[in-house]
C-alpha cells in the first residue's frame, strides 16, 4: 500500500455519517453488523446507508461478507492496522515502539505488523475436517500474507471436503487445489512441520469431542457451530456455511494482527482464548 491509499481512506472517513458507521463497526469487532443493525444504530435510511458503506468498502476499510440472504459488514482489520502503521512510521522521533500502547490495540507496533521475519505454522483441527477446519485453512492461506502457513486435519476425517464448503470457497475466489480431508496423524510424524499454533474449531455446545493436540504449540478453542449439522432447505444449509465462514474470517483477521513477537506466552494465550470466546452468533 502507498500514501495514496491512506489518503483515500481518510477521504472516506472525512464525512460524519461514514465516521459514525465506521465507529459502530469497530465496536462490533469481530462479528460485524448487518445493514439493518447499522441503520438502526446510526439512524440512517437504507439508501443513505448503502452509499456510505460503498464508500468505506471502496477505500478498503470495510469488508462485506454474504451470509445467506444477509450481508454482514466488518472492519478490514489488516488494512486498518496498516493505516495505523503508516501514521506511526516516524512516531516518537523514530522510536515507534514508544507508541505501542496505542498501536497494539489493533495488533500492530511501529512501521509494520508487530512480528519478526518468522513464519508461523498453524493447524486447525476438527472432528471430520470437511467444513470448518477447511474453511479456516483456506482463509489463513490467503490472508496470512506470507507470514503464516496453514493446515487442517481431523481426528475422524470424513475423507472429503463438504460440497457446500467447497462451493462457498470457490465462489469467494479461494484456490482449493490443496484441499483434502485428512487425519491429524499426518502431523504427528517425525518429519511433519512443527506447529506454532493449534486451534480446535469444533463446537463443544454441540456435544462434539474435540481432538487434543500433544506437545508445546500455543493452542486455543475457537468453537463454531457445525454447518454440516444444520437441517432445513438447501438455502438454509448454505447460509450456515456462509455464517461459519464469516465467523472464522473475523477471528483470523484478529489473530493475524496480534503482536506475536512482543507478547509473552501468558499474554498471548489470553489473547488467543479471548478470540475464541468472542460472540459467534449469525
Amino acid at each position: 500500500m502507498k500514501e495514496a491509499d491512506a489518503v483515500e481512506m481518510f477521504k472516506a472517513l472525512g464525512q460524519k455519517h461514514r465516521m459514525q458507521l465506521f465507529r459502530h463497526l469497530m465496536k462490533a469487532v469481530p462479528d460485524g453488523l448487518t445493514a439493518g443493525d447499522l441503520s438502526q444504530r446510526a439512524g440512517l435510511p437504507p439508501s443513505g446507508l448503502s452509499f456510505h458503506l460503498s464508500q468505506l468498502e471502496a477505500a478498503g476499510l470495510v469488508n462485506a461478507v454474504r451470509s445467506g440472504r444477509q450481508i454482514h459488514y466488518a472492519p478490514n482489520i489488516p488494512v486498518i492496522g496498516w493505516l495505523m502503521d503508516f501514521l506511526g512510521d516516524e512516531c516518537c522521533g523514530g522510536q515507534p515502539e514508544l507508541c505501542a500502547p496505542r498501536w497494539t490495540r489493533l495488533g500492530t507496533t511501529g512501521d509494520k505488523p508487530a512480528m519478526t521475519d518468522q513464519t508461523y505454522n498453524v493447524l486447525f483441527l476438527c472432528t471430520g475436517n470437511s467444513a470448518r477446519s477447511i474453511i479456516a485453512e483456506a482463509i489463513l492461506k490467503r490472508e496470512g500474507m506470507g507470514r503464516f502457513n496453514a493446515w487442517s486435519a481431523g481426528s475422524q476425517p470424513a475423507g472429503q471436503v463438504h460440497p457446500y464448503a467447497a462451493d462457498l470457497l470457490r465462489n469467494l475466489n479461494h484456490d482449493l487445489s490443496w484441499a483434502r480431508s485428512k487425519n491429524w496423524d499426518e502431523f504427528a510424524v517425525a518429519d511433519a512441520p512443527e506447529m506454532h499454533f493449534v486451534f480446535t474449531v469444533c463446537d463443544n455446545a454441540a456435544n462434539e469431542v474435540c481432538p487434543v493436540w500433544p506437545g508445546q504449540p500455543m493452542s486455543a478453542h475457537w468453537g463454531i457451530p457445525d454447518p454440516a449439522a444444520v437441517e432445513g432447505s438447501e438455502a438454509v444449509k448454505r447460509q450456515a456455511f456462509a455464517d461459519a465462514y464469516r465467523m472464522m474470517n473475523n477471528r483470523i483477521s484478529i489473530f493475524i494482527n496480534l503482536p506475536l513477537a512482543s507478547l509473552d506466552r501468558l499474554a498471548l494465550q489470553k489473547r488467543l482464548d479471548n478470540i475464541g470466546k468472542s460472540k459467534v452468533e449469525a
